[in-house]
């Protein structure tokens, strides 16, 4: 597969994304007070991973092997965390959490827009479902945070 420069451009740009949200979740798993919290994160860094190593292989000229989008919607859509915090946890682990969960949320609905934007800019029918797959993926992330926040009473 042959890539213009901007779509390498494009492609090199998302991979940085995935880079800091790796480091991101990576940071908040191994400040998370939560032990459930800490494994969502965990997991959420690992499909961080996964997408950075997909864009390079697509800047490779590679098209990478990857579960379908019912997958990933599967996976948020079973999500049910328990409630970690009740009114007599520690109220300032529970902010603590909070904000990393805010924080995170944040992060994946700009990733997303940007995925969004730019599979415009691609003709190969296979490398716009795979950068759909990530957007998908990146907005199953911010539901499963949605869905601890909940769970936790964290406004």
């Amino acid at each position: 597969m042959i890539l213009s420069e901007k779509e390498n451009t494009i492609l090199k740009d998302l991979q940085t994304q995935e880079k800091v949200c790796m480091e991101h979740y990576n940071l908040c798993a191994s400040t998370a007070k939560d032990g459930c919290l800490k494994d969502l994160f965990t997991q959420i860094a690992k499909d961080e991973q996964d997408h950075y190593h997909f864009l390079g292989q697509l800047m490779n000229g590679e098209m990478p092997s990857y579960k379908s989008t019912d997958s990933a919607a599967s996976k948020a859509s079973s999500y049910q965390p328990k409630a970690a915090y009740n009114s007599g946890s520690n109220q300032t682990d529970k902010q603590h959490d909070a904000l990393l969960c805010s924080d995170s949320i944040g992060n994946e609905k700009m990733v997303s827009s940007d995925y969004n934007t730019n599979v415009f800019q691609f003709g190969n029918s296979e490398v716009r479902r795979l950068l759909n797959h990530i957007q998908t993926q990146e907005q199953e992330h911010a539901e499963m945070i949605y869905k601890y926040k909940q769970a936790n009473s964290m406004n």
